[in-house]
């Protein structure tokens, strides 16, 4: 079975002042959302689920879905903050969604089996989906993957950025550290980070095995007692609970590949600068979808 690729669009970018997972960076008026979905079809990844708002349907339908037509099967998937385990909630006032691990875990019933993980507004390059996919066809139970980038590689010219630090020991993921506030004077020698550390950037390779371990971490922090009601479930936190209660082990895949993201909206020029080398090297067509 071909894998999936779950990409989590859920968000509308509030440091970057809209959304942008539609903005075009490419020569033909592409997205960096598209470069992910090329990367994917050319590494065999066999559908697309998006996971969005409800209130964003239209516009992905219109603008994001309709570019894809017969060169994927693409799906949505519905985050929203009232889709939690049973007999948890409700929760009043809540509007938001509960982060990045209760939108993973909202796409259980559309993962029959192996998938990655992506956000939609990073650029993660084609040999890091290669090397998912290719770690996927073989994925079995609780035994998944995440693919690692050089945090000295992931830094914003404009402003600070969060990352998941991640501690490897043989090749394996033993934990996940946030780290945040993390600017360019912060890295380098004898400073707060050498940047060689090996960063998580949400690009992981999951069974269907990993929902059960992610609606009892959903519910024991819904359970939390004085927990912040603007709190989040992220993704990383969760697998590295799962990693260090030996309910999962997480191969770490490092990537060689060119990152780069949309934090701030002037990070923008940059990324059009970056896919326009890439295009003028020949890694990419100039027009993805004619």
């Amino acid at each position: 079975m071909a894998p999936s690729l779950l990409v989590l669009a859920a968000g509308m970018g509030s440091r970057y002042g809209g959304l942008k997972q539609i903005d075009p960076v490419g020569p033909s008026g592409e997205t960096v959302l598209d470069y992910a979905v090329f990367d994917a079809v050319r590494a065999g990844f066999g559908r697309v689920a998006f996971v969005i708002r409800r209130e964003l349907e239209e516009t992905f339908r219109t603008a994001v879905l309709a570019k894809y037509s017969g060169r994927i099967p693409v799906e949505l998937v519905f985050q929203e903050a009232d889709d939690l385990p049973q007999g948890v909630g409700p929760f009043a006032g809540r509007e938001k969604p509960w982060g990045t691990g209760h939108a993973v875990w909202c796409a259980r019933a559309a993962m029959g089996g192996p998938f990655g993980v992506i956000n939609a507004d990073d650029f993660y390059g084609a040999g890091s989906f290669a090397r998912l996919a290719a770690f996927l066809r073989n994925a079995q139970g609780a035994r998944f993957a995440i693919v690692g980038f050089r945090l000295g590689n992931t830094l914003s010219e404009n402003g600070t950025v969060s990352r998941g630090v991640c501690r490897v020991e043989d090749g394996r993921l033993v934990s996940i550290t946030e780290e945040r506030a993390i600017a360019r004077p912060d890295v380098g020698r004898g400073l707060r980070f050498t940047g060689e550390e090996t960063v998580s950037m949400n690009f992981w390779g999951f069974t269907p095995a990993v929902f059960g371990g992610l609606e009892a971490g959903l519910r024991a922090f819904l359970a939390a007692p004085g927990s912040d009601p603007k709190a989040e479930f992220y993704l990383p936190a969760a697998v590295s609970d799962l990693v260090a209660q030996g309910a999962a082990s997480v191969e770490v895949l490092p990537s060689k590949e060119e990152w780069f993201g949309i934090t701030y909206r002037e990070d923008r020029g940059r990324v059009a600068e970056a896919i326009g080398a890439l295009v003028a090297r020949g890694a990419y067509p100039a027009q993805l979808f004619p």
